[in-house]
């Protein structure tokens, strides 16, 4: 089959697939497929060949890889569908004008973002729903996730970055690191719909006069940046700044969803996956448990939510082949439960262990009056400080932006930095939830990181930290969150090299839990990549009749 063969059939699925998600989403359904779109609701108890927990990133790759084998499959996603108007006409909300549409449960938005200028500006009182950002909170750490059929990609800034080969070798070192730059990463950026900002544009449009003043104060240091690739189509975001389009990324939009030009997973892999008519998802339902039958099949427990969060009904699932893609948090808790009570008890001991925050901080700098950074910001960052070569001090810090309307002269950054420090997930019988290990010592160690790099860049510019953006009078880095939640089930420890489950036969982890902590850059293209190579291997040797 030639490349321009299967590109076309490819767009014919993703076509199908939107039009399923366009039905259920007008019917307001949640089951969605080819036919299920049209379907009453399902029975209580529901058996396939295989089924995916999760829609992020991982599970959109198993889903699709499952899909075009034939395999019939189900997908269960905790969040609902976002493909319905809101009573803005929009789907999701923006950043500067949060509704209920915007987290998870929540009566107040949890930006990262606390303040400006000490003044609680930023959050806002919302209604209770299902929304699209959820922050979880453990106890000296908190993690964002995104909630609904698309998981983080439909909250993420896009950044969709290649790690170093000679890092990812460092943290993969029995991965075949020629065929993942050969073959799956570059699959994985083609499928994501991967692209670059046009430089020559960048450097004359007002839209990114942000990045180019933190590029200045960065080279004063004697600092290298780097243009980094993205998920948002920059063609729109030019059509955007020429006034043809609908403003999304020009509009503020961007951790509460977008509307507009961003490829998350609802319009690349799991609608191809729809497209195959062999893949299924059920929104609003959590896998709560997982355990095994006589016969070796897996069987599940998800209790399925309405939109005020009450339980209305509580499910039962069969499968043979059982693909775990609910994020570092939610695959890792699965696991460590099933471990601890005793439903899958030949789970091994590195289930829950291997966690990090992947280096991340957050912190802001006040420019002198002549820097400016601009009154309009593009939300979709494309621009990094890469200082990961300094071995004593590995840091790369995204120039991120801070689309508020008015000049402000802040400079804001998300530092990833080489933080060894990992933590392990742990069950508590007494309150029957798992628990993180995670300690406010581990987070200093990303501080101090960021610290010496962005004292190099104050003292080059005789520029000052911000202390006015994360809640307190004296907090500089904002440390007690993460974007990047990565281990727990790390692979060769907890799985073999391939995701496979070390002593349950046809369980497979294809998400973020598999990177062990730390990756240097933003994620999402290496779970992908990673989750491609696992589906490569387990469709040929698992799954063959």
């Amino acid at each position: 089959m030639t490349a321009k063969l299967m590109q076309r059939q490819l767009t014919r699925r993703q076509i199908l697939g939107m039009v399923a998600l366009q039905t259920a989403a007008a019917a307001g359904l949640t089951r969605i497929g080819l036919q299920s779109a049209r379907a009453a609701e399902p029975a209580a108890t529901d058996n396939a060949p295989a089924i995916v927990v999760g829609s992020g990133y991982g599970g959109a790759v198993a889903a699709l890889r499952l899909g075009q084998a034939g395999i019939r499959t189900l997908v269960l996603e905790m969040g609902r569908l976002w493909n319905t108007v809101g009573s803005d006409g929009k789907i999701f909300c923006s950043t500067s004008a949060p509704d209920q549409r915007s987290m998870w449960f929540r009566t107040r938005t949890e930006a990262p973002l606390a303040t400006f200028l000490w003044l609680d500006l930023v959050n806002k009182d919302i209604g209770a729903y299902p929304g699209v950002l959820d922050r979880v909170h453990y106890a000296d750490m908190s993690v964002y996730v995104g909630r609904g059929v698309g998981g983080g990609s439909l909250v993420n800034g896009g950044m969709a970055v290649t790690p170093l080969q000679s890092y990812f070798t460092e943290q993969f070192p029995t991965v075949d690191a020629a065929e993942m730059y050969g073959t799956y990463f570059p699959r994985a950026r083609s499928m994501l719909g991967v692209n670059t900002v046009d430089p020559s544009w960048f450097e004359s449009t007002e839209w990114y006069k942000f990045a180019r003043t933190s590029r200045k104060a960065a080279g004063n240091a004697g600092l290298k940046t780097t243009f980094v690739p993205n998920v948002y189509d920059f063609g729109y975001m030019q059509r955007e700044a020429a006034g043809t389009a609908t403003r999304s990324a020009l509009g503020g939009e961007v951790i509460y969803g977008n509307n507009y030009g961003k490829r998350s997973l609802d319009k690349t892999y799991l609608a191809a996956a729809l497209g195959t008519g062999n893949v299924t998802i059920h929104t609003l339902e959590k896998v709560r448990t997982v355990s095994r039958a006589s016969d070796g099949t897996y069987v599940l427990t998800a209790d399925r939510i309405d939109n005020a969060g009450k339980v209305v009904e509580t499910k039962q699932y069969g499968c043979t082949y059982l693909f775990l893609g609910g994020g570092s948090l939610g695959t890792t808790e699965l696991l460590v439960r099933a471990r601890d009570t005793g439903t899958l008890p030949d789970l091994n001991a590195s289930v829950g262990a291997g966690w990090g925050t992947n280096g991340n901080t957050m912190l802001g700098r006040a420019n002198h009056v002549w820097d400016t950074v601009g009154a309009n910001q593009a939300t979709m960052p494309v621009l990094g400080i890469d200082d990961w070569a300094n071995t004593a001090n590995p840091v790369f810090a995204e120039i991120a932006p801070l689309p508020m309307g008015f000049e402000h002269w802040v400079s804001l950054y998300l530092a990833i930095t080489k933080n060894p420090e990992r933590a392990s997930f742990t069950y508590d019988a007494a309150s029957g939830s798992v628990k993180l290990g995670w300690t406010a010592a581990q987070s200093a160690v990303s501080v101090g990181m960021a610290k010496k790099l962005f004292d190099r860049i104050n003292y080059a510019n005789a520029t000052i930290y911000r202390y006015d953006l994360f809640g307190s009078t004296s907090k500089v880095f904002a440390d007690d969150f993460t974007y990047h939640p990565l281990g727990g089930c790390v692979l060769g420890r907890a799985t073999d090299d391939y995701g496979r489950v070390k002593g349950c036969s046809k369980l497979y982890v294809t998400d973020g839990s598999l990177v062990p902590g730390s990756i240097g850059v933003n994620p999402f293209v290496t779970i992908t990549a990673l989750a491609e190579r696992t589906m490569a291997r387990v469709l040929v040797e698992d799954t063959a009749p």
